[in-house]
């Protein structure tokens, strides 16, 4: 299962919407919440970097993530991080972490907990 970005048709979203009526995406967005930018005391999910989780019947997990800057200095460890987190979860079978920066974060990704935690709010 590959977790690609297609080009959206206009009027489709920018970000296609994860899976969240599988049993295990609870599970993989917590694990998910496991994984840390080392230069923001906030998790990947919470500040918006997880943009897909797909999940199909197989137990396939596919992840669409960018980061906070296309410079990052953890940009080619951070799959790996996000991808080492889910796998253990009982029921997935494989995970295909995808970087992409289309479209960019921006910070209104973030969740007003992490907006919180940053002073932001």
């Amino acid at each position: 299962m590959t977790a690609e970005a297609a080009q959206p048709a206009e009027g489709d979203p920018l970000i296609r919407p994860s899976t969240t009526e599988h049993p295990l995406y609870d599970q993989v967005v917590e694990a998910c919440r496991t994984v840390y930018d080392p230069e923001i005391p906030v998790n990947i999910f919470d500040l918006g970097l997880v943009y897909t989780v797909e999940i199909n019947d197989a137990g396939e997990v596919g992840v669409v993530m960018t980061l906070t800057a296309p410079g990052c200095p953890v940009a080619g460890e951070m799959p790996g991080w996000v991808a080492e987190a889910i796998e253990p979860l009982p029921g997935v079978k494989s995970v295909d972490v995808q970087m992409t920066f289309d479209p960019p974060w921006g910070m209104d990704m973030m969740s007003e907990e992490a907006r919180l935690e940053l002073g932001f709010m």
